[in-house]
C-alpha cells in the first residue's frame, strides 16, 4: 500500500464491478432483504434469519411516530418554505440527537454497565439494576430508555421483546432491561421500558456495538421523515404555522396486515 492510499473494507468498486463486503451486489439484489443488507454494510457479515427478522421489526417500530417529534417538526417547517425534499428531510435528520433518537446508545451503555456490575459482584441482575438506579437517583439523572411522554405501556416494546424471546435471541441485554423494569416498578415512580430501551436491549444481545446503536433509529426514521415532508409539500399551504397539538389524523381507519 502506497503512502498516498488509504484502506476501506466496505465496498470494492471497479469497472463493471460492485462488491459490498466482498459480495457482488448483483448477487444480493433480489435475494437479500434491506435489513440483511444493512447488517452486512454496518457489521461486515450477513445475519442469520432470526437476526434479520428482529432488525426488520426494529426498523418498522421506529419508522414514524406522528407529527410531534422534533425531527418531524423540523422537516415539515423546512418543507413549508418551498425547500427541496432532500433539504427538508436533512433538516429533520439533523434534529435527531441526545434527547430525540439518541437514547439507544446511552441505554445500551447503562445495561452493559449493570451486567458488568452483576458479573463482578456475583449478584443477581435485579440487585445490579437496583444499584445502578440508586446511583442515577443520587446524581439526579434520568435513565435513558425508560419512560415515555405518551405511552405507559409501549406496544412496540412488548412486541419487540416477545419477538426476541420467540426467536431465541434474548440474552443478558433483555434480561437486564426487564430487571430495571422490575426495580423501577417498586420505586414509587414506575417508568416503563420504551421502544428505545427495548431496541437497546435487543441490539446488545445481537452483539451490535453501542457506537452504532443510534444508527438503527436514524435508518428507521428516515422514511417517516420523507413521508412527513412530502405530505407537508403536497397537502398544506407554504409558510404556515405548524402546531403539532392541533394536527388531526384523517388516514385509513384501523386495519390489519394479517
Amino acid at each position: 500500500m502506497s503512502e498516498q492510499s488509504w484502506p476501506s473494507a466496505i465496498s470494492e468498486i471497479g469497472p463493471n464491478l460492485i462488491r459490498l463486503r466482498g459480495y457482488p451486489v448483483e448477487e444480493l439484489m433480489g435475494t437479500l432483504g434491506f435489513a440483511e443488507a444493512i447488517h452486512l454494510a454496518l457489521l461486515g457479515e450477513l445475519p442469520d434469519r432470526a437476526t434479520a427478522t428482529i432488525l426488520d421489526a426494529i426498523f418498522v417500530s421506529s419508522l414514524d411516530h406522528g407529527t410531534t417529534p422534533p425531527s418531524v417538526l423540523a422537516a415539515r417547517t423546512v418543507a413549508s418554505t418551498g425547500a427541496p425534499l432532500g433539504s427538508a428531510v436533512a433538516a429533520g435528520f439533523l434534529a435527531i440527537s441526545k434527547y430525540h433518537g439518541g437514547a439507544i446508545e446511552d441505554c445500551m451503555k447503562t445495561l452493559e454497565h449493570a451486567i458488568a456490575h452483576a458479573e463482578k459482584k456475583n449478584s443477581t441482575f435485579v440487585d445490579a439494576a437496583a444499584t445502578v438506579v440508586d446511583a442515577f437517583k443520587a446524581k439526579g439523572q434520568r435513565i435513558s430508555g425508560f419512560g415515555h411522554r405518551l405511552h405507559t405501556k409501549d406496544p412496540r416494546t412488548t412486541r419487540l421483546l416477545a419477538l426476541s424471546d420467540e426467536l431465541g435471541k434474548s440474552g443478558h441485554g433483555v434480561k437486564m432491561a426487564r430487571a430495571f423494569v422490575e426495580v423501577l416498578a417498586k420505586s414509587g415512580t414506575p417508568l416503563p421500558l420504551n421502544v428505545d430501551g427495548a431496541i437497546a436491549a435487543v441490539l446488545l444481545d445481537l452483539k451490535v456495538p453501542h457506537t452504532l446503536a443510534n444508527a438503527f433509529f436514524m435508518i428507521a426514521r428516515l422514511p417517516g421523515l420523507v413521508a412527513q415532508a412530502h405530505e407537508e409539500q403536497t397537502r398544506h399551504k407554504p409558510m404556515r404555522t405548524i402546531d403539532p397539538k392541533v394536527a388531526t389524523y384523517d388516514g385509513p381507519p384501523l386495519r390489519h396486515s394479517t
